[in-house]
């Protein structure tokens, strides 16, 4: 089954986990909330401190001429500032329609006026004269809203970081410490069992722990502990989330999920703060489920790691040190179960995986010809589809596939049929959408007719050494149509799974990764570059047959190749040089050997490598029947007996 990509229709969507209510992160909240509680204070101070608004006049000559024509009631002096009254309403400036006409005004005396005879003017005209100091007039209030606001304002802010810091674990400053765990009650996972397929193994080991979460004095009536830690691994996309949030529907009890780079942050402590909140809330809602996604993110071993490389920084190992703790510090009869899921189990710290932690190890595979087929039959529950539309037939050709892999397939057939506006989902719909996963995406480029003959034959090579030759995979399809990064594809596929490889069977693979190289040099007389990316492939597959699998009787059954978690991290290679110069000597033999056998086979066959390659040229794409027949054999099975 998948890890949930996507839900599949008909299902309960995932959980998903609770967002703060309100305008955004808190950080955004802050700077808006003090934005306003700044521009309201500025508003409020400057109302209180010029008071009602008045009309600003020149001193000359409209200030002057007023005073004169007896318009002028009274004035207040502040500093050379006059604040005044007029007997009739005034507009200024006087031709301006849209000014306001009013009675108070304000102006400026100049420096060099002169006062002595602006004061007998206003005596003269009966205008009373009142004067204030310029520092008089502010009222306490006003003095502690300029100069005090600002700093309670600050204060406040404080307070409310801090009681929000304490009061929840969700985005705020002093919260870097609480556990960021998804809280998820086993009755709203909305996945059991029933929608796990493929991974029978897997489910009936875990159907002990659902059991014992269910009724755990069965277990200790008889002296017995449940695992404290499960540990599921196995290959990215088989399942092995999907299983852990089974287990707590299954069980319902509540389940906390978090990733474990999730505890890693900037600030050292905040891994170890965060794995010991976990687990306090965990036995809080005992019993409960604690998992772990991704364990490798902070369970890397510590030390040396792969020859002297590895360990980690102390955030990290800080971070792992308290899962340990944490795990020795419950016993089973809290009720808290960790299940933790990983596809690196090889780079895992031993002590994680000593009995008392993770003493449990559930295996998660690829799923077979039959568990493929329960898959794709629960990610095609929502679908309408077609009569013609046989999973057991499309599991067939499916294999190495996981779960992740076979919902993406349903989804994109329901998808490509909605283009086409058919009614149902057609086996036509899945058969093309796995030719777009596999194969890539068509290229709409313009090939010239001596490129697309070339490719025609080079894809008609490695067809038909694949019929022809023992052991090989059957041929599913042919084109000549440009699909990503080649142009041209021969799809083969065994017709049922298979778990070991023998030598017949990896020397047919070879013969047909050099089938199409061949045919170019048996046609055109000359090779291109069409054939690099079967020539990596079959170089990686010779090598691992003569350096890990000991099939070459020069080296024997010796390992001269790194394991592959190895190899992959650090590219090293084990065994002396002239080991190494042996291994390559052999890798050069068997390839040319082959490429020998290859090309004198299409010699032989040259009718129906062309019978093909003009079968391609006419139709582009041919299945796995017109193939057959275009090369003059009836079907598969055929080729088998013909051989």
């Amino acid at each position: 089954m998948s890890e949930q990509p996507g839900t599949p229709p008909g299902e309960a969507p995932p959980p998903t986990r609770s967002r703060r209510r309100g305008w955004g992160p808190v950080w955004w909240q802050l700077a808006l909330f003090l934005a306003m509680a700044l521009l309201l204070n500025y508003w409020v101070a400057s109302r209180v401190t010029t008071g009602p608004p008045r009309i600003s006049i020149p001193y000359s000559p409209t200030f002057l001429q007023q005073v004169e024509a007896g318009n002028v009631a009274s004035v207040t002096s502040k500093g050379t500032t006059i604040d005044g009254t007029f007997k009739r309403a005034l507009r200024y400036p006087p031709g301006d329609t849209k000014a306001t006409r009013t009675t108070l005004f304000a102006t400026e005396v100049p420096a060099f006026a002169d006062t002595q005879a602006l004061a007998a003017l206003l005596q003269r005209h009966d205008v009373v004269v009142t004067a204030k100091s310029p520092s008089s007039g502010t009222s306490w209030f006003v003095t502690l809203l300029l100069y005090f606001a600002p700093t309670l304002l600050f204060i406040g802010l404080l307070v409310w970081l801090f009681r929000s810091s304490t009061g929840g674990a969700g985005g705020s400053l002093m919260s870097f410490g609480r556990s960021k765990a998804r809280r998820v009650e086993g009755t709203e996972t909305g996945v059991s069992f029933e929608d796990v397929a493929g991974i029978d193994e897997a489910k009936a080991e875990l159907a002990e722990i659902v059991d014992f979460l269910k009724s755990p004095e069965k277990y200790r009536r008889l002296g017995g502990r449940i695992p404290r830690g499960v540990l599921l691994t196995g290959p990215p996309g088989t399942g092995k989330t999907l299983l852990a949030r089974a287990v707590a529907g299954e069980a319902a009890v509540p389940f906390f999920s978090m990733s474990a780079s999730e505890f890693i942050e900037m600030l050292v402590g905040v891994g170890a703060s965060r794995v010991r909140d976990l687990f306090s809330q965990a036995k809080a809602e005992a019993p409960a489920i604690v998992f772990i996604d991704e364990l490798d993110a902070v369970g890397r071993s510590r030390g040396g790691g792969f020859a002297g490389f590895g360990g980690g920084h102390d955030e990290r190992e800080q971070t792992l040190n308290q899962i340990l703790t944490e795990m020795d510090g419950f016993d089973s009869s809290t009720g808290v179960i960790v299940l933790a899921a990983t596809n690196r189990p090889d780079v895992l710290d031993p002590a994680l995986l000593r009995p008392g932690r993770f003493d449990r190890r559930v295996s998660v595979q690829p799923p077979d010809l039959n568990g493929r087929r329960l898959i794709l039959g629960v990610h095609t529950r929502g679908l309408l589809l077609a009569d013609d539309v046989d999973l057991g037939a499309l599991a067939a050709t499916t294999p190495g596939m996981v779960g992740a892999d076979l919902a993406n397939l349903a989804n994109e057939a329901a998808l490509l049929a909605a283009h086409r506006d058919h009614e149902r989902v057609e086996m036509a719909d899945f058969s093309d959408a796995l030719e777009k996963i596999l194969l890539g995406t068509e290229r709409k480029i313009m090939l010239t007719p001596a490129e697309r003959e070339r490719t025609a034959y080079h894809e008609a090579g490695h067809a038909v050494v694949a019929m022809l030759t023992p052991g090989a995979d059957p041929v599913r399809k042919v084109s000549i149509i440009p699909r990503s990064t080649s142009l041209g594809v021969t799809f083969s596929a065994p017709t049922s799974d298979r778990f070991n490889w023998d030598e017949q069977y990896l020397h047919g693979k070879i013969a047909t990764m050099l089938g199409g190289r061949a045919a170019e040099e048996v046609v055109f007389g000359n090779v291109s570059s069409g054939a690099e990316s079967d020539i990596q492939q079959l170089t990686e597959l010779v090598r691992v047959m003569v350096g890990r699998w000991g099939m070459s009787p020069e080296i024997g059954p010796i390992t001269v190749l790194p394991p592959e978690s190895e190899s992959r991290f650090f590219g090293m290679a084990e065994g002396s040089p002239e080991q190494q110069r042996l291994v390559e000597h052999e890798v050069h033999r068997i390839v040319e050997e082959a490429h020998a056998e290859v090309r004198n086979l299409l010699e032989q066959h040259r009718d129906q490598l062309t019978s093909l390659a003009l079968a391609l040229l006419e139709h582009e794409t041919l299945d796995e029947s017109g193939a057959y027949a275009a090369a003059g054999v009836a079907s598969a099975d055929d080729a088998v007996t013909r051989r």
